[in-house]
């Protein structure tokens, strides 16, 4: 039996109480209301263990309040003759609600789909779905990394959700954050794409409302924000954009509505924000003063929507502000007052997957939470919120949108593939793997005395030749040759050297942008002169001359970036 069938309204305490058949123990945790039997049903036995009389059963469920009828899941199961069974011990609650809970917080929109178990088939209600179209990998999974893109839309519907200007809109991609959980699951980054940026949205197959498909055309040289809502593009046309900036493919998406963040940061009491100034903002009805404040409700919302008075102004000031405030509710949903709170974790239930719009892979309350349980492991500490580094227009000579910072940008789109992380992670590393970390540790040869056969396992045309001529003219290593095609298409790039060859292939390593994983000691071999060569074999990783191989270890500087486990207060 769905144990949501068996919560009850006791009439006499006001509360809510678990009734099982005679053989089983009662809970004292809170949980959803049971339904009314449909008319001429079966009643449930009471406490005592005594079925009512018919007439009995239908003047109470007449007074119960119910939420609606829900069909039952599973059969009913036989009650045992003998007596209840011995209750569990009172201290056993908190545990209860970390297990069902403790791995939903990971993220805000996350943690209030998943925190609600028992209102299974209360909660698949709320929710709201939309095709994903084929722009997502299909479904995230336990053992790769996890990128869900969740986007806030300035689409006014709703209710409550009037007054804010622009009540005629179809909406935007107002508010778009990439987040990437390491497939260790001990590092995250949470990357806001600015609205305001200049790119190209790619054409995008559609399901239309009425079931029908067709492409929406791309558009060239128009801002980030008409991926979502122009011209009936779905959250899926934002997907396909994200991937063509970044190149990311992405698991699912989420969209929350304005509501969102009224009705979550009121679910847990309020989220706790810093202020190094008054603000009085007209426009975002925004009025606080200097210092520490706990804002819910409305008064989050305007937190939120605040660009003019803070920092330059303009929208990637309050996307600084936006981040801080998820940090702080990270942090208040993270904190065991809310988890061993059933009242807040069943009020983050509601708004949650009543504010969502999520794609139909995940669309399921068991695989939201199944989604929450893995962004669960992750330890806040090592969860950044950066910004993607973008650049004034040079198109415009009044600069009102930007462009992504070609260097910066891709930097850390490289370190978000490769599962870098943006904090320092502390990693237990074997002997081997610290072995082959050393490596690259030592002296470095001269570019000169660098000596080395290129072959090409690429499956990219002209690659060894074209990296050829990049070390000679650009680099230095004149005593470079490229000698063909490897044997067969490689996944990885490797450099094979013998011992006394070590100080060439570090510096050859540092000249391409090699893994320590990429080289692999051994034997030379003789080049076209008979003299002892190092073996470079471009692989399957290998994007072209002059960029590296491995993603960079440290995150651009200057990057606009706020560590989640750390107060800030915005200026």
């Amino acid at each position: 039996m769905d144990p949501a069938d068996q919560w009850v309204l006791n009439p006499t305490t006001g509360d809510y109480e678990l009734r099982l058949s005679p053989s089983a123990g009662q809970s004292s945790v809170p949980g959803p209301r049971r339904t009314a039997p449909r008319g001429g049903g079966r009643g449930r036995p009471a406490p005592g263990g005594d079925r009512p009389r018919r007439d009995e059963r239908d003047e109470r469920d007449e007074r119960r309040e119910v939420p609606g009828q829900r069909r039952r899941r599973v059969k009913e199961p036989e009650t045992a003759s003998s007596g209840r069974r011995k209750q569990k011990p009172r201290k056993s609650k908190g545990k209860k609600v970390l297990m069902w809970t403790g791995g939903s917080l990971a993220f805000l929109l996350v943690a209030g789909c998943a925190g609600g178990y028992l209102y299974y088939q209360h909660l698949n209600d709320n929710i709201t779905s939309i095709n994903d179209d084929g722009a997502g990998t299909g479904g995230f999974s336990k053992d790769r990394a996890i990128n869900i893109l969740v986007m806030g839309t300035d689409k006014r519907s709703g209710s409550g959700n009037k007054g804010y200007g622009d009540e005629g809109s179809v909406g935007h991609a107002d508010t778009t954050i990439l987040l990437h959980v390491s497939k260790d699951r001990t590092n995250a980054t949470a990357l806001s794409i600015p609205r305001d940026m200049i790119t190209d949205i790619p054409d995008c197959p559609t399901t239309m409302d009425d079931g029908t498909k067709k492409t929406i055309n791309g558009s060239q040289n128009v801002r980030f924000n008409e991926s979502l809502g122009q011209y009936d593009r779905t959250p899926s046309c934002t997907m396909r954009t994200v991937t063509k900036i970044t190149g990311i493919k992405l698991d699912h998406f989420m969209v929350a509505d304005f509501n969102a963040v009224k009705t979550l940061s009121s679910a847990v009491g309020g989220v706790d924000v810093c202020l190094a100034k008054d603000i009085d903002d007209p426009k975002s009805h925004l009025k606080l003063s200097k210092g520490k404040h706990t804002i819910e409700g409305e008064q989050a919302l305007a937190f939120v929507r605040t660009r003019h008075s803070v920092g330059t102004g303009g929208d990637l000031s309050r996307i600084e502000l936006q981040q801080q405030f998820l940090s702080a509710l990270m942090r208040k949903l993270k904190s065991s007052d809310t988890l061993t709170d059933p009242k807040k974790m069943i009020s983050l239930a509601e708004a949650g997957t009543k504010a969502l719009t999520v794609d139909s892979k995940i669309a399921d309350i068991m695989k939201l939470r199944d989604l929450g349980m893995e962004l669960g492991k992750l330890d806040m500490k090592n969860l950044s919120f950066a910004t993607l580094p973008v650049i004034d227009n040079p198109a415009e000579k009044v600069h009102t949108t930007v462009v992504p910072d070609p260097a910066k940008s891709e930097q850390l789109f490289a370190m978000m593939r490769a599962d870098e992380s943006l904090t320092e992670v502390k990693k237990k590393e074997k002997k081997e793997k610290a072995a082959v970390a050393a490596r690259l540790k030592g002296p470095k040869a001269d570019p000169s005395e660098v000596r080395v056969d290129l072959y090409n396992g690429s499956g990219k045309t002209g690659a060894a030749q074209t990296t050829l001529t990049w070390l000679q003219n650009t680099e230095g290593v004149l005593k470079s040759s490229q000698l063909g095609n490897a044997p067969s298409d490689i996944k990885k790039t490797t450099l094979e050297y013998a011992p006394d060859q070590a100080d060439q292939a570090r510096r050859l390593a540092d000249i391409m942008g090699l893994p320590a994983t990429a080289l692999k000691p051994g034997k030379s071999e003789k080049n076209a002169q008979g003299l002892p060569a190092m073996k470079l074999t471009l692989g399957g990783d290998f994007k072209g001359a002059g960029v590296p191989v491995s993603a960079p270890a440290k995150a651009p500087e200057g990057i606009q970036k706020v560590e989640a486990d750390k107060t800030v207060c915005a200026k």
